[in-house]
């Protein structure tokens, strides 16, 4: 009976050790299928992420290269002014004027075409593009520069038509609006009603300059006159110089409106009707046309949009702005 019981004892623990073994196993098998469930997330996230990474890197070169051309063959160059000219989400200086320089800079480009179809924008950068089409005609003076307007060349948009050496519009086309204004908002009325009060500290009498939420102040408004004026009239004798004898001066040309096409070409605004088609085939007569309008890329389009976005947050609100409008 002692060895009977001593045999089932030794039964008894050889099947727990045996239990305790498997449990063990279970345990590293259970242990190393989640090891190689982490290791294979870990590596689908590492290579979405490497993917992401060669995707963004691909399209900031793609956008690098955008409006980069090597020609071979004689051809029209044009560019496209469409839009606002400088803010937030609108055509810049800069921008337009690595295109002219591109477009000139390359030895088989027989005329530039500028497209316009723009209300205006900022005078600054007006200007800016203005100055850079006169120097570049200056380096480059067998290579004429043509403005086309396509619905509207207004404002800030005709300063820089002016620099052209001929202006071609349709007849229906919108041009002139040489002027300038500054726009704002008051809200003092508004405030009184809503018993709001304004605290305003500066250092300088006029630091709070055409402050929205302050009563307007007679000596800021004859400063801000004064000083429009005097960019109206930087506007007017761009105007003249580009244009020349071919204006027929009146009384309203300078008075911020704005005329057809047609009507443009009587005043001397424009020199013919015309397309970009027709200017590249009867004008310059090469009717291969290139397109040197840098196209953004999704890098840039990022870049701007976060930049906009800060600048909603940081911009003061309600702020007079300067436009050629």
């Amino acid at each position: 009976m002692s060895d009977d019981n001593n045999d089932k004892n030794m039964d008894k623990n050889n099947g727990a050790g045996s239990m305790s073994e498997r449990s063990v196993l279970e345990r590293l098998l259970l242990e190393h299928l989640n090891e190689q469930r982490r290791s294979r997330r870990w590596g689908v996230f590492f290579k979405i992420l490497g993917v992401t990474w060669l995707f963004l890197v691909f399209f900031m070169l793609l956008g690098h290269f955008d409006g980069e051309f090597v020609s071979t063959q004689p051809h029209t160059a044009l560019i496209d002014l469409n839009g606002e000219i400088g803010g937030d989400d609108g055509v810049s200086a800069d921008t337009l004027i690595g295109a002219l320089n591109s477009a000139f800079d390359d030895k088989n480009t027989k005329a530039v075409v500028l497209r316009i179809n723009s209300p205006g924008g900022s005078p600054v950068q007006a200007g800016q593009v203005f100055d850079e089409i006169k120097r570049l005609r200056g380096i480059h003076s067998k290579t004429p520069l043509y403005v086309v307007v396509d619905d509207i060349c207004a404002s800030g948009g005709y300063y820089i038509a002016a620099a052209g050496d001929k202006i071609f519009v349709d007849k229906a086309s919108l041009v002139g609006s040489i002027g300038v204004l500054m726009d704002g908002f008051g809200f003092t009325e508004g405030m009184k009603k809503l018993g709001v009060e304004r605290r305003l500290l500066t250092a300088g009498e006029n630091k709070g300059f055409l402050d929205p939420f302050s009563p307007l102040q007679a000596d800021q408004q004859m400063h801000a006159k004064l000083m429009l004026d005097e960019i109206h009239q930087q506007f007017i004798q761009m105007v003249r110089q580009g244009r020349g004898n071919r204006l027929k001066e009146t009384p309203e040309m300078f008075s911020g409106l704005i005329w057809s096409g047609a009507r443009s070409i009587e005043l001397g605004l424009a020199d013919a009707l015309g397309s970009v088609d027709t200017v590249a085939r009867d004008v310059i007569k090469v009717e291969d046309i290139i397109d040197y309008t840098p196209q953004e890329g999704l890098a840039d389009r990022l870049a701007r949009r976060i930049g906009s976005a800060a600048g909603e947050v940081l911009r003061p609100w309600a702020k007079d702005t300067t436009r050629l409008h």
